[in-house]
């Protein structure tokens, strides 16, 4: 009888030195897990950070140096998002610019330009800079078909944006920056897909614009950290 005993209080042994490792083992992957997920989320919080760092201080020394030349234009303080409405640089309906929109591209586009690429450390963490050319929902006349409207708005908000961009490369901008504006440059057409609204209603002057909009590179966290050379 006690060898019995002494088998079934073996037996209960192992299977509780089997269930202690289970646990441990279930517990390490647990705390792996939580460990993995809060780097992962720093990691997103310290990217979002950083990228808004970066606009914020592009955004403040173009707003310093537009106001300094007198040139007023709707630029974003937190997002470095450059507007110019449309009556500022074409006529109606037209994607020519208009001798009042090249007055002003000849102001601002170097002022926009020579402030990005002058500050190399800044410059390095942009990916893009885009060209987008807006336009309001307003029906054309004769167009029944939304999809035919949103393509003719298409086209116009393209060449609006295209216009704008070939006209830069005119302007007295340090032109030792060409070839590095070229490689961040991107032109799109929006149509009406990004009204500007107010008060829950669309605003159409406002709606039909160009705007400079910059893209910041992702922050790397692990050459942030010394983890990857």
């Amino acid at each position: 009888m006690k060898l019995a005993i002494r088998g079934k209080q073996n037996s209960g042994s192992e299977d509780n030195i089997f269930w202690v490792t289970m646990a441990d083992l279930l517990l390490g992957l647990a705390i792996i897990f939580i460990t993995l997920f809060v780097l992962a989320m720093t990691g997103f919080s310290q990217q979002t950070i950083q990228q808004q760092k970066v606009k914020m201080e592009v955004a403040e020394k173009i707003a310093e140096e537009l106001k300094k030349n007198n040139i007023d234009v709707d630029i974003d303080k937190m997002t470095g998002d450059l507007k110019i409405s449309d009556v500022e640089l074409f006529e109606l309906n037209s994607y020519v610019l208009s001798s009042n929109g090249k007055k002003l591209l000849n102001k601002l586009a170097p002022i926009y330009i020579n402030t990005i690429f002058s500050d190399k450390q800044l410059a390095d963490q942009i990916q893009y800079i885009r060209v987008q050319g807006h336009t309001d929902s307003q029906t054309f006349s004769g167009v029944n078909s939304k999809n035919e409207q949103f393509l003719r708005n298409m086209e116009l908000s393209t060449k609006r944006a295209n216009s704008v961009t070939e006209y830069i490369f005119r302007t007295n901008y340090n032109k030792e920056y060409t070839e590095d504006f070229r490689q961040l440059l991107v032109v799109e057409g929006r149509s009406f897909n990004d009204p500007v609204i107010i008060d829950g209603k669309e605003d159409f002057d406002k709606s039909r614009r160009v705007e400079l909009k910059l893209q910041v590179k992702d922050w790397d966290v692990t050459k942030a950290l010394g983890l990857k050379k």
